[in-house]
């Protein structure tokens, strides 16, 4: 059993929710979090300003820092116009090779940087098992997510250890996916979305930040690790559990069109149908515990039901 260490952690994307989830858990476990933003810090924060449009971040202000948490990114789950789509791949890679260059530079460097990344990487696979040697995907978001995995080299060449959490569909009452559907699917008029053949891999908020805090703790876990619950399901299933936790019909179909009209072919193939059904091998085989194995389970705690 690996002893846990008191550390001090930095974190991009703090604001976000599941930066702002990862801040607090990891304040109440006794780590000492210093946010980073492009907001000028209050006095005596120990929060770091950054500009990574810019390309602007003081090394010394990283001094003394244990690891790092990269979480920042243009959301994903917006239309994807022109402008769009160069803020996705910008916010992503430039910011990461900004933080990678930057820590890099330091006499004492972190010991770990955990650098975001997506199950988005594998692509469309439709049933097909995934685990972390899945090869990356063919898709524009694959790519992307290749990309921003190796903007992380600098840090690695350096000698830091860098893992890539691999992140599914975080489950969160406040936010994100199911954030979305709630309103709908308590309305009634929850359902699959097209035949709901396509694989969604899942994960509780609360694995989430306990798993990043566990991977920021074990020296012996680097590189890519699917950050997912054990037992992804289909569209089909998620929508029928979903209602069941909620107590509500869910058997209207929404079908592909109407979302393509809403948010244009290209994310609709790609982040509302596509399908990834990937397996958290690393995290199984090094030892973490789920607390949140099923989505019934997840659901409910996440929802207070």
């Amino acid at each position: 059993m690996v002893e846990p260490v008191r550390l001090t952690v930095a974190i991009t994307g703090a604001t976000g929710m599941l930066g702002s989830a990862l801040a607090s858990h990891l304040a109440s476990g006794g780590h000492a979090v210093r946010r980073i933003g492009r907001a000028a810090p209050a006095p005596g924060s120990g929060d770091i300003q950054w500009d990574p449009v810019r390309g602007l971040l003081d090394p010394r202000a990283l001094e003394g820092v244990d690891a790092v948490v990269h979480l920042a990114g243009a959301s994903v789950a917006d239309r994807w116009t022109a402008a769009h789509r160069r803020a996705i791949v910008e916010s992503r890679v430039r910011g990461t090779a900004l933080l990678a260059r930057t820590l890099a530079q330091l006499d004492r460097r972190p010991r770990v940087l955990a650098s975001g990344s997506a199950i988005g990487i594998y692509g469309e696979r439709g049933s097909d098992e995934l685990d972390e040697t899945a090869p990356v995907g063919r898709t524009w978001l694959a790519e992307v997510a290749a990309q921003w995995e190796l903007a992380a080299d600098p840090a690695r060449a350096a000698g830091i250890r860098v893992v890539h959490p691999r992140t599914g569909i975080v489950l969160a009452a406040a936010g994100g996916v199911l954030g979305r559907l709630l309103p709908i699917f308590r309305a009634g008029g929850g359902g699959k979305v097209g035949s709901g053949a396509h694989w969604v891999s899942w994960i509780a908020l609360d694995d989430v930040v306990r798993g990043l805090e566990w991977m920021l703790q074990r020296d012996d876990v680097a590189g890519p690790v699917n950050l997912t619950a054990p037992a992804p399901v289909t569209n089909a299933e998620f929508t029928k559990v979903l209602g069941e936790v909620l107590r509500r019909p869910a058997v209207a179909t929404v079908p592909a069109f109407a979302l393509k009209l809403v948010f244009g072919e290209a994310m609709t193939r790609e982040v509302l149908m596509g399908s990834q059904r990937a397996l958290p091998r690393v995290l199984r085989a090094k030892g973490f515990v789920f607390r949140h194995a099923t989505l019934a389970d997840a659901l409910r705690f996440e929802l207070g039901v």
